[in-house]
């Protein structure tokens, strides 16, 4: 009996025998009839309903023992047990074949979205089989609950599509989200992790855009990209078993890694004299080894200097206008409420006694 893993394609199901004569091969896929061979009426046939046009055999070599059936254009309905009879005129033979069918995991796509007012993480993988099994980690690790929410959808090819999407930590903003896929039958695991930041520089002033590979990383392979405008450059790249690094041409003047940090899992990217209109972008930051990969992506924004501001960002001073117009409507005020409050103080005001005194006169009355 044979236990085989099929990866999508072409497929071998061994049948050996001691040569006789008179052979007669079955094959049966569960308790179905897929092929018969009988020497004596020198006929094969092939059941139409199971692997018609995909499986053949060879009936010249069947004389040398050998009944082996190929499988062609394999799919995830081919798996099960498989099971070959031969009777020649030396005794009987039987083979069993079970077979596991498996598309496997190419690799992760991870992203983050804004959906529903809030932030989440989003991992996915296409045409696998069967639909692996998926878990969700932080680093560092959080006591708070992880509630990813998984969709798988199956094609008719048999195929599925796996989404799975864990919403963000309002609590901890700095955290790496990690996603991890298994095949059900353990033959392969998928684990690929992100962060992303938010990052603003002066131009001319050297800045530090950090990138730290996570714990579940040894001795990784790492890329720096530039992205803006949906266009992508490769500026940096690091291999950290041979030493070795490259800088892209027109970059080397602007980026500087440390390799002795970046050998230990720190690739923090040195940007220096930054321009506003040439560096301003998207950094991606990739960290890479086997099946793992850690992604940091920095959206960088390089301010330009006050003194550069242009035209239509120079500030108004109408503002001044308006301030030096209400200060003179109010020296006007304050001077027409003195000019009033003078001509009230020269008015002639007699005393009640000198009235008095004058009216006697008027009188005829002698002053006193």
């Amino acid at each position: 009996m044979l236990s085989d893993l099929l990866q999508l394609g072409a497929f071998v199901f061994p049948c050996a025998f001691q040569p006789g004569r008179n052979e007669t091969v079955e094959w049966f896929r569960q308790d179905a009839l897929l092929y018969r061979f009988d020497r004596n009426s020198s006929k094969e046939s092939f059941n139409p309903d199971q692997l018609a046009e995909r499986a053949s055999i060879s009936p010249q070599q069947i004389s040398d023992g050998n009944a082996t059936l190929i499988l062609r254009r394999s799919d995830p309905k081919d798996r099960g047990t498989y099971r070959c009879h031969v009777q020649t005129s030396g005794g009987r033979h039987k083979a069993k074949v079970i077979l596991k069918v498996e598309a496997p995991i190419r690799g992760l796509f991870v992203e983050q979205s804004r959906l529903s007012g809030y932030e989440e993480i989003k991992c996915s993988v296409q045409d696998v089989f069967p639909p692996p099994r998926v878990t969700w980690a932080t680093e560092p690790p959080t006591f708070e609950d992880l509630r990813p929410v998984t969709r798988m959808h199956a094609k008719p090819s048999g195929l599925y599509s796996v989404d799975s999407r864990l919403r963000k930590l309002k609590s901890q903003p700095d955290l790496i989200y990690i996603c991890k896929m298994m095949s059900s039958y353990g033959a392969s695991t998928w684990t690929t992790s992100l962060r992303e930041r938010e990052i603003t520089g002066t131009e001319g002033r050297d800045m530090t855009i950090r990138c730290l590979a996570p714990t579940y990383l040894s001795n990784p392979t790492l890329y720096w990209t530039f992205s803006t405008n949906d266009k992508s450059t490769l500026i940096l790249s690091y291999d950290s078993r041979s030493g070795h690094s490259f800088s892209l041409p027109s970059w080397v003047n602007h980026v500087e890694l440390d390799a002795y940090k970046a050998a230990f899992g720190d690739g923090s990217l040195r940007l220096m004299d930054p321009k506003h209109s040439e560096h301003s972008g998207s950094y991606i930051c990739e960290f890479s080894v086997g099946q793992s990969k850690h992604i940091e992506r920095n959206q960088v924004t390089i301010d330009e200097p006050h003194g550069k501001r242009s035209l239509s960002e120079k500030p108004s001073y109408w503002w001044i206008l308006g301030v030096v117009a209400a200060v003179l409507v109010l020296a006007l005020a304050g001077l027409l409420a003195f000019v009033k409050l003078r001509r009230r103080v020269k008015k002639p005001r007699n005393h009640p006694e000198e009235e008095t005194e004058l009216n006697r006169v008027k009188d005829g009355e002698p002053a006193q």
